[in-house]
């Protein structure tokens, strides 16, 4: 049998999933690591979503400090909102940007609205938001999908990859429905080696 015939058990594929969630700082998907698993073995879809599953139980069961949630179609290591606190505490002092209201309501409308342009945005805030669609372009947020063909051929925004995972989404249907809509921010801390929130 030779080496990439052979097959990985499942507590080979966990440790190894493990070690890649760790050291990722963006969602990692399921291809990503039969990637890496497959340039010494065989292993399937399957073997490796049943491996994830169990690090899922393995966290829950051992009571640590964060869970392995599916988030914008990966899994990431995310810390309970419970201990953000603790984590305010030790980034103290380190540069944080927040969103403000403006930007968070705008973001809202494309999220729930896409595809929309700025005039479709516009018509609903009721006032300008060129500057901030502008930010939100350069923080990763949203993105051109194309351009309408109405005069003046306006750009067409929608939002990213980045975007559900900032929000702790795995897809779009995971927004919530408008009853459900309240302030605060997204819950979970992301688990990471830099330990940012």
């Amino acid at each position: 049998m030779t080496p990439r015939a052979a097959k990985l058990d499942t507590s080979k594929i966990k440790v190894v999933a493990e070690a890649l969630l760790f050291v990722s700082d963006k969602p990692v998907k399921v291809t990503e690591i039969m990637r890496v698993l497959m340039d010494s073995c065989s292993v399937s879809r399957h073997a490796v979503v049943a491996a994830l599953e169990e690090l899922k139980v393995d966290y829950i069961q051992s009571q640590r400090s964060f869970r392995l949630v599916e988030i914008a179609g990966g899994f990431q290591l995310r810390t309970l909102p419970e201990f953000a606190p603790y984590i305010t505490r030790f980034l103290s002092g380190q540069e944080r940007t927040r969103l403000s209201r403006a930007a968070l309501e705008t973001l809202a409308i494309v999220a729930y609205r896409q595809p929309v342009t700025r005039s479709q945005v516009e018509s609903i805030r009721g006032v300008d938001v060129g500057g901030i669609l502008k930010m939100l372009l350069e923080r990763s947020l949203i993105k051109i999908t194309g351009r309408t063909d109405s005069p003046g051929r306006p750009f067409i925004y929608a939002t990213t990859a980045l975007f559900l995972e900032h929000f702790a989404l795995n897809s779009l249907s995971d927004l919530p429905g408008a009853g459900e809509l309240a302030p605060g921010e997204p819950q979970g801390q992301k688990a990471s080696p830099k330990g940012e929130p």
